[in-house]
């Protein structure tokens, strides 16, 4: 995480130590061990020699009484106080303070070790509250050895990373988080999700007459679960104003709802994730009346959150043992029986998974690990079953005339639609002919499994930004032709957005055929571009030379504007794209 501290933070720890080769030795709040031995990369500790016995000391004199006060090694007569502040003495009365600016501390508080390095004893790093800290010249200065150090102590993840949307999470001490696209540091954000659940929960609390520990909405409201610590679950259809209570278990020694997910445009599915003994993965699918336990063949161990994609029946689950997912009818009450369990978590960190998340088009799992982060890849069951997403942003959005359509979960050999053929690459992207007519066209996929029929939503715009798998947007500078180097744009400067989606072209333009780099077709409907809901000017609209079904859209920023993270996006008649983010630096 970025602060205002000597560098990135993270989460706390217990203790540092130099091994005989001069290796740092780490070890983090929750009992794991890593290892550095260039002091940037960091590795699990799997043989790690123990940490030397920290000496208490109690000194004639304590610039800080209520830190600890040690010496390292029985024989030294140099002693330290590890509090607010990090502290050295070579006689107990005079003191240095090695990490101080004016009253605070450089690297954070609460000290909880300090290791001085074998071979150069102006080498000092320090555990704390924030991480690990180092020093190469006594104390003078601190860098922070934090940066790839997993040790994220996430609680929730609240939004995944989405259409140019940061990421954002909530962890156990450093409060809310996210992540720009692009970038490896989390930012603090101004954040009234945990306030706001816990005031909830205490009104639900009080109306169910119960202790409520979880609870989730659908879409519009409207629909609201609530669980107790005693594994009973409530439903209301009037946006929590009253309960009523469904036919959970209640009442089993230890158990206690921990995530309740509700399928956010068909609230009649909802599934529920328990601890304690008994089931720990429930579904629903008709509103609560009845709630089904889907444990078969899943690992005992308590589960901490649950997810799904209601179209395909996939269920994740985030367990003591890791991340799990399976595939049942969620709609109408298929078979519980012999569920099909897979592990998802061999190549992750041996840890507990607290939470797990899909993206909003269902696409991409995250999965948070305990004292670990958090980690995401493609979601496994969209290789299982064919979808249609819009190409820019793995968005459910409708196509439009010339932009382009992915496709998941199967190759394709050829598409059509009524008449006309739709241009295939690489056997997953299509392109929309520019003479298709919508609403709704009615496309034939001739698969590897044999022919298969979707429906695509086709209107005459729908513009999306196109965004990278990384989060970031595609944005050129437009004198260079080059990407903005790490999302920065700068005052005056003038952009090139890769965009899908603007719809027919002046003059008309062949399907499948590269543009010209001279006069390439221009846009027929009116584009506008904002820049923190301002509009900044748009200087031209037209199909990108050189690529097929990608359009190119040029804005002038403007040359005052405040500096920082601000949220840009693309109108086309009106319809908005997806708002990405970019940064504007001087």
């Amino acid at each position: 995480m970025e602060s205002r501290l000597a560098g990135p933070v993270t989460g706390p720890m217990l203790s540092v130590w130099y091994g005989a080769d001069g290796s740092l030795y780490a070890r983090t709040a929750s009992g794991k061990t890593f290892q550095t031995q260039d002091f940037e990369n960091w590795e699990p500790a799997t043989a790690a020699p123990d940490p030397p016995a920290l000496i208490p000391r109690n000194p004639a004199r304590k610039p800080e009484p209520a830190a600890e006060y040690v010496a390292i090694g029985a024989n030294s007569q140099e002693l330290w106080g590890l509090g607010r502040q990090l502290y050295r003495s070579d006689d107990g009365r005079s003191w240095q303070t090695l990490t101080s600016y004016k009253s605070d501390s450089v690297i954070g508080a609460g000290i909880k070790s300090v290791a001085v390095s074998p071979g150069d004893p102006g080498q000092l790093v320090v555990a704390n509250e924030n991480g690990v800290w180092r020093s190469m010249d006594g104390g003078l200065t601190w860098a922070s050895l934090n940066l790839l150090l997993p040790n994220l102590s996430v609680v929730r993840i609240v939004a995944t990373p989405s259409g140019g949307h940061p990421a954002r999470i909530l962890t156990q001490n450093l409060g809310a988080l996210e992540l720009a696209p692009g970038s490896r540091l989390w930012r603090s954000y101004p954040a009234i999700m945990p306030q706001s659940d816990d005031s909830r929960k205490h009104d639900y609390s009080t109306k169910v007459a119960a202790g409520i520990s979880a609870f989730a909405e659908s879409s519009d409201g409207r629909t609201v679960y609530a669980g107790s610590d005693d594994g009973r679950i409530w439903r209301s259809v009037d946006g929590g104003l009253t309960f009523q209570g469904t036919d959970a278990y209640a009442a089993v020694p230890g158990h206690r709802v921990e995530r309740l997910y509700v399928d956010p445009a068909y609230p009649q599915v909802a599934l529920a994730a328990l601890s304690g003994e008994g089931p720990h993965v429930l579904r629903t699918f008709n509103g609560g009346s009845t709630w089904d336990p889907l444990d078969s063949k899943l690992p005992v161990g308590a589960a901490y959150s649950v997810t799904a994609d209601r179209t395909s029946g996939a269920v994740y689950a985030a367990t003591d043992k890791g991340v799990y997912w399976t595939r049942i009818d969620l709609e109408t009450g298929g078979s519980t029986d012999n569920l099909q369990w897979t592990g998802l978590s061999e190549t992750l960190p041996a840890a507990k998974a607290v939470d797990v998340a899909l993206d909003p088009a269902g696409v991409q799992l995250y999965a948070a690990l305990e004292g670990y982060g958090v980690y995401g890849a493609a979601a496994p069951h969209r290789a299982t079953g064919l979808r249609l997403v819009n190409a820019a942003d793995y968005s459910t959005r409708a196509a439009s005339p010339g932009s382009l359509v992915s496709i998941l979960g199967e190759k394709v050999n050829s598409v059509s639609g009524g008449t006309l053929q739709y241009p295939l690459w690489s056997n997953s992207q299509i392109q929309v002919p520019f003479e298709a007519v919508g609403p709704t066209v009615s496309l034939a996929l001739e698969t590897a499994s044999g022919r298969m029929t979707r429906d695509l939503q086709v209107l005459p715009v729908s513009p999306a930004i196109f965004v990278g798998s990384d989060g970031v947007p595609m944005i050129l500078d437009a004198d260079s032709g080059m990407p903005l180097e790490g999302n920065v744009a700068h005052p005056g400067q003038r952009l090139q957005v890769l965009v899908n989606g603007l719809g027919k072209v002046r003059p008309d333009w062949p399907t499948g055929v590269e543009p010209p780099r001279d006069n390439p077709p221009e846009v027929v409907a009116k584009i506008q571009s904002y820049l923190d809901r301002s509009e900044v000017p748009v200087d031209r609209a037209t199909l990108a030379p050189g690529y097929v079904g990608y359009y190119v859209v040029e804005v002038q920023l403007p040359v005052v504007a405040n500096y920082g993270a601000m949220e840009f996006y693309l109108a086309a008649d009106g319809h908005e794209s997806n708002h990405v983010q970019i940064v504007i630096s001087e």
